[in-house]
């Protein structure tokens, strides 16, 4: 009986612990640490290559740049980090590299999340996001490449931690109280708790190295005393020298405690990447593992090129610059290139879209699948057939979302129509309607890239009624089951929308107007819009009288006015009025120009609408309402 007892108490003990201490349960499928010996990287016994891309919104996103938004940082949620880790994974990749531990600006706009705010003093809410995606890596098998510190401007770095001590950016390497305070940044990070996991950081096999920063001007002596720190607190993982070349330097491999070396590769040095990676392959051939931190803005061939010096050489790995993973309130997240990317490149999204044509997103992303495969001895799988997406919920049929899936090339939209409920059956929704039945195909091949921050698909002709939504994901190898329903949608109008990616759908337009698909990121990442001057005309026609309108302009310069007029005949036109909205907090970083929404919702009355300009004005977006015809 006593020894019945004690089994139940430690029956007792053990529900307990699983149900109140959650890391127990936690999952990993990474088996070792990563090492390194004879100027290679191994998992275990198994010599350690990849190709994968860099996921520089991974830590932080600094591109939630919808229309209305001033704002364009926050953190990544779980369905974010999942998607950005399982994405890299169907392109075969088994590492990425996270931008860096972001450091408070004084010019933050309020909310913005940084890891750093002050000497000593952390965000915990940007730390937990951190847990949650060493907890995604381990789960998924994933390595994650981590720099401490940036050398630029862009999400803080060396800089501030000098502006807190009144000290110089420059005073960073050698001032001892500023490389105090960033050791206590390093020691708060080697030493933390994942609060999912249960795991220090420093005993996360998911980390493959802690990198000194990224691209920075550290000298030797510096880099040799942060180096000897973090391996004064972390014996299992290896460190990476960060400091900012293509060409290695040779102090870099004779420091003891630095275990891995890496270069940078951009256009506008005189050699090839290719050239220059198999020189450094060379160099440090037999004396540290080479890794390929980032490279990319340079076309298809001159990539393949850098691919093969990694793959063919005794480089451990390489990743391009760079990925960005899905949105949760739909479609993608954007970033354009308008520096180095000489405002051609942007951000690389998979599977690859024609939004990617001007930089060769399809060839250039097939070609890095195959390859990280083949860097592991293993070849490419098919694509698999793509997870049900998240059918978000739908206020107007003009407005549908969905969070993506994974491997998913397009998407088809279906609309159900409200169903009778049998009363002898159990109800769906708890009154006198079933979920919708009698699906139809709305649409059999939504791209999720082609609208940037804005619902991926609009039901232009839905009848006036009681509607139902689900969505499927396609691709090479199937299609998905259906999405979560949404409904009913209550549809009394229906939206004529124009992404204005040509002129389809007005009926006439006047003047020098022009297709505008370069300067994204000043647009607000639009990547397709219309650019006129003052005295140009758009007309749209509409199959029942205008109830309403939204135009969102874009200004590089000064605001100006749109003018609106409708008319019954095409003749005789009278004016609307509009209300006009801003949405600017200044240029930033970027250059940002001026959003403004101009809007009409009443005294309308009439078939066609008339955008007339008063000044050099881009349009990237108009959503015209009409009652909805009758079934």
């Amino acid at each position: 009986m006593g020894q019945m007892r004690h089994i139940r108490l430690l029956s007792t003990t053990f529900v307990l612990l699983v149900t109140f201490v959650p890391w127990l349960q936690a999952e990993t499928r990474l088996q070792n640490f990563i090492s390194a010996r004879d100027g290679k990287l191994f998992d275990g016994t198994n010599e350690f290559r990849f190709l994968s891309l860099n996921i520089p919104n991974l830590l932080v996103v600094e591109d939630n740049v919808p229309f209305a938004e001033e704002n364009p940082w926050r953190l990544p949620d779980k369905f974010e980090i999942n998607d950005a880790l399982e994405t890299l994974q169907s392109l075969g990749g088994t590492v990425t590299r996270s931008y860096v531990i972001t450091v408070v600006k004084t010019n933050d706009l309020p909310g913005t999340p940084r890891h750093v705010l002050a000497p000593g003093k952390f965000n915990e809410d940007a730390f937990r996001t951190l847990d949650e995606i060493l907890a995604a890596a381990n789960r998924t098998g994933f390595r994650v490449v981590i720099p401490f510190v940036d050398n630029w401007a862009w999400q803080g770095g060396r800089a501030e931690y000098a502006a807190w001590r009144g000290k110089t950016k420059d005073d960073f390497w050698t001032d001892p109280q500023l490389i105090a305070d960033f050791k206590e940044t390093i020691r708060f990070i080697l030493t933390r708790t994942n609060t999912v996991t249960g795991v220090r950081y420093a005993d996360d096999k998911s980390v493959l190295c802690w990198e000194t920063g990224n691209e920075i001007a550290s000298p030797p002596a510096w880099t040799q005393e942060i180096a000897h720190y973090i391996k004064s607190l972390d014996t299992n993982h290896l460190e990476m020298d960060g400091f900012n070349t293509a060409v290695l330097r040779r102090e870099s491999l004779e420091i003891s405690d630095v275990d891995i070396v890496t270069t940078h590769h951009y256009p506008g040095n005189k050699k090839s990447f290719a050239e220059l990676i198999r020189a450094n392959a060379e160099m440090a051939k037999g004396k540290k593992p080479y890794i390929v931190g980032e490279f990319g803005f340079v076309t298809t061939d001159k990539m393949a090129g850098a691919i093969h010096a990694i793959v063919d050489t005794s480089c451990s790995g390489g990743m391009l610059w760079s990925l960005r993973f899905r949105n949760r309130d739909g479609g993608f997240y954007w970033h354009s290139e308008p520096g180095l990317g000489g405002n051609l490149y942007k951000a690389f999204h998979w599977p690859s879209s024609v939004m990617g044509g001007d930089y060769d997103e399809i060839n250039l992303l097939a070609m890095v699948r195959s390859n990280a495969f083949a860097i592991r001895g293993i070849p490419a799988p098919p694509i698999a057939v793509p997870a049900p997406p998240k059918l978000l919920p739908i206020a107007d049929a003009s407005a549908i979302s969905w969070q993506g899936s994974v491997g998913a090339s397009s998407y088809q939209v279906e609309r159900g129509a409200e169903m009778t409920r049998n009363l002898s059956l159990p109800s769906f929704d708890g009154g006198a309607h079933a979920i919708g039945g009698n699906w139809q195909i709305v649409s059999s091949n939504v791209d999720e890239a082609f609208t940037q921050y804005r619902p991926q698909f609009a039901d232009e002709n839905v009848p006036a009624g009681r509607w139902y939504y689900r969505v499927r994901a396609r691709n090479e190898s199937g299609i998905s089951e259906p999405s979560n329903v949404v409904g009913p949608v209550v549809v009394e109008s229906a939206t004529l929308v124009d992404e204005l990616a040509d002129f389809a759908k007005t009926i006439s337009q006047t003047g020098g107007w022009k297709l505008a698909t370069h300067d994204s990121r000043a647009a607000k990442e639009d990547a397709h819009r219309i650019a006129g001057t003052a005295g140009e005309v758009l007309v749209y026609q509409l199959p029942n009288e205008v109830q309403s309108f939204r135009v969102f302009a874009i200004f590089p310069k000064d605001v100006s006015d749109v003018k609106f007029s409708v008319s019954d005949d095409g003749k005789e036109f009278h004016s609307v009025t509009a209300q006009k909205e801003i949405y600017f907090h200044g240029a930033g970083e970027y250059g940002y120009w001026k959003p403004v929404l101009f809007h009409a919702e009443k005294n309308i009355d009439g078939k066609l609408l008339k955008l007339e300009l008063t000044g050099e004005t881009q349009i990237g977006r108009v959503e015209i309402s009409h009652p909805a015809l009758s079934k």
